[in-house]
């Protein structure tokens, strides 16, 4: 038992502090529950259908395949599928971590895993198309170009500042899930 609750403390911490705002301001107490369930109603909608699209990439596509394509010697071309996979991915950010973890069981470089999650994070295709029909064409491909080369730059910083360890340690987690 004592397991369990330092394991949940911090959500016992929250429900404890909610109870105590709803007893004081019961309106805002209502609103904090609504807000908190109407997220977790989006995540368990959500969830779901990338961890069932996640145990198909698990299954159908070889090691060896995203070894080729985005692993440690794919160059450019592993570059540009990251972007082109986080891109055209669905969903919240939430979603890309579970994403990145198959990536890393599957032996994708580890700057192609944070192009996935950069690229997913900013530079949705249906974004893209929001920003061209609201703020015009120009805004949106500068926005693009500028989010491209900063999510490059930043991969490759990660990259040479994290250590070799700690990148070896990420990839077992993702090996163990």
């Amino acid at each position: 038992m004592k397991a369990v609750v330092r394991r949940y403390s911090v959500l016992l911490v929250v429900l404890a502090v909610l109870i105590i705002i709803s007893l004081v301001n019961q309106s805002f107490g209502a609103a904090v529950a609504d807000v908190t369930l109407a997220q977790l109603k989006e995540m368990l909608l959500v969830i779901p259908p990338i961890f069932i699209l996640l145990g198909l990439l698990d299954v159908w596509v070889p090691k060896e395949t995203m070894v080729k394509y985005m692993g440690e010697k794919s160059g450019i071309k592993g570059i540009l599928l990251a972007f082109l996979i986080g891109s055209a991915a669905a969903g919240p950010l939430y979603g890309a971590f579970p994403v990145a973890a198959v990536f890393m069981k599957k032996g994708v470089k580890f700057t192609n895993v944070l192009i996935f999650i950069g690229a997913w994070s900013t530079t949705k295709i249906p974004m893209l198309l929001f920003e061209i029909a609201s703020l015009g064409a120009l805004f949106a491909l500068t926005r693009l170009l500028v989010d491209i080369v900063g999510i490059v730059i930043i991969a490759r910083l990660l990259n040479t500042i994290i250590s070799k360890q700690e990148v070896a340690d990420l990839y077992t987690q993702a090996e163990s899930l």
